[in-house]
């Protein structure tokens, strides 16, 4: 099991320095014990103007099948000779992924304290793995690796037996990486792909896989194309793992979109306490009130934008009124504990059929929303920045458009007769606005005129006679026909046929 990694320089910035880089010292060669063999680095040439390095693994069959049994390909037990008469000596498997990642670990972490602006810096490389599985042929291994940034990606199949032409071509490439890449970016691409290309592993994949698949693919997975391919197959078809790992890569890639950091996307459950306002009393009377607006609006497809832990689903599930259930949040922690809350996993099968829970941003379009009764965006908008909010009402009102929508927000007016808030704070503190009742009115009108929809407005909770209700709510119901925008639009209609 073979590959090498070249690169080339000049008398002032020498390749040599690929020596450095790797850890591993250009005039020597050395030789490191692995679980399953041992791993050699030497180094067939090595100038200032062109450099090579080769990691060799020796694998020991008969160790590889005494660490676990029935582990990957050679395991099955009505194939007793094929666990020690394999490919597994000669072709790129988990196995050198596994000694890529032991005998470069530095390499991998881009870490360098002798030459750290090199580490920091696109080299011009060339890889080389000279017998790689391909479980779905050449073209699979340039989708793969050509979103990566290569400048060429050739893939050679190679034949069954040259002297038999007629035999056609083994599911094995000779594969051939060039292109200017950071060192540490490179290695950690050929360590996810190599058993992805594989699709096999010779040990059994645990949890912690998920951290080490997102910790190496850090930069490129989250956008790539193949997304989906590549962490099913590094997790062994896992399916729990996969979609744990499919949800934390959407948080990565909504963060990255918004130039954010995962953790103020990610920010829907507080981590001391619940997210319900005080008392609890007034969050209940929120949902009876979302309750008796939806069973007004007669709605049976319902879907609960920005549903953080799941209150509302399950004040939904409850009513058999409430055929199809979603909740969306960009939160897959919140979505994680909404899950819980509702026991998914011991729900019978008709009742789990009522309700799913999807990880997605109202700041963009999402052709999953479409086609519903009524959306509720309790206590929601609030949390969104006044910049992004016309982002959110084009995606609810503009793109999804279901019949009824229903928004809840605070009434900033009603916080002076909270006797634990200070004086001018706001109730949450990732909120971005709280509105008084002229604001929010002038907002759902101009909202319900310029797409097509009526509203009426509900007070939540006691009504002062001086500040009014601490929530208020706007039902927008949806025009037969879009409308043109009016001074003002506050009569509930009826919904459209």
């Amino acid at each position: 099991m073979f590959l090498t990694i070249s690169t080339t320089g000049t008398p002032q910035r020498p390749a040599t320095d690929l020596g450095f880089l790797l850890h591993k010292h250009p005039g020597k060669a050395q030789r490191f014990s692995t679980a399953h063999g041992t791993a050699h680095v030497l180094y067939p040439e090595a100038t200032a103007e062109r450099c090579t390095a080769a990691l060799l693994l020796e694998v020991d069959p008969v160790a590889l099948v005494r660490a676990g049994r029935g582990k990957g390909r050679g395991g099955a037990p009505d194939a007793a000779l094929a666990q020690y008469v394999n490919d597994r000596p000669y072709a790129a498997s988990s196995l050198l992924a596994v000694a890529l990642s032991s005998v470069f670990k530095t390499a991998l972490r881009g870490t360098c304290e002798q030459r750290p602006d090199r580490a920091a810096e696109p080299l011009p490389l060339r890889i080389e793995v000279p017998a790689l599985p391909a479980r779905g042929g050449a073209e699979l291994v340039r989708r793969l690796f050509g979103p990566l940034g290569w400048d060429s990606v050739t893939a050679e199949p190679v034949p069954l037996d040259a002297a038999f032409p007629e035999w056609g071509d083994s599911r094995y490439v000779r594969l051939v990486l060039e292109g200017e890449l950071r060192l540490s970016e490179a290695l950690r691409q050929l360590y996810v792909l190599l058993p992805v290309l594989d699709d096999a592993k010779h040990y059994w994949v645990a949890p912690d896989e998920v951290d080490k698949l997102l910790r190496a693919g850090d930069g490129w997975l989250a956008g790539h194309p193949e997304q989906k391919l590549i962490t099913s197959r590094y997790l062994s078809r896992r399916w729990g793992l996969t979609r744990q790992a499919m949800e934390r890569l959407e948080l990565v890639r909504l963060a990255e979109a918004d130039d954010l950091e995962v953790e103020d996307v990610d920010n829907a459950v507080d981590e001391t306490t619940d997210t319900e306002e005080r008392p609890v009393p007034l969050a209940e009377q929120r949902r009876e009130a979302i309750l008796a607006a939806l069973r007004a609006a007669e709605a049976s497809r319902v879907l609960d934008l920005g549903c953080g832990q799941g209150q509302l689903v399950q004040a939904l599930l409850k009513d058999a009124r409430f055929t199809e259930i979603v909740g969306l949040d960009v939160s897959a922690r919140a979505l994680a504990v909404a899950a819980r809350r509702l026991r998914l996993e011991r729900m019978g099968e008709r009742q789990a059929g009522r309700v799913k829970l999807m990880q997605g941003s109202l700041a963009y379009t999402d052709k999953r929303l479409t086609g519903y009764d009524a959306a509720v965006l309790s206590e929601v908008i609030e949390h969104v920045d006044l910049e992004r909010l016309p982002a959110l009402e084009y995606a609810v009102f503009g793109s999804a458009r279901p019949r009824t929508v229903l928004v809840t927000t605070p009434n900033v007016e009603y916080n002076v007769r909270w006797e634990s808030l200070p004086a001018g704070h706001v109730r949450h503190g990732d909120h971005r606005f709280e509105w008084n009742r002229e604001e929010f009115r002038a907002w759902a009108d101009r909202v319900a005129g310029q797409y097509g929809y009526g509203v009426a407005f509900t007070p939540v909770g006691p009504d002062d006679p001086e500040v009014g209700p601490p929530t208020q709510m706007a039902v927008f119901t949806q025009n037969a026909a879009p409308a043109a925008p009016a001074t003002t639009t506050t009569t509930k209609e009826e919904p459209a046929a």
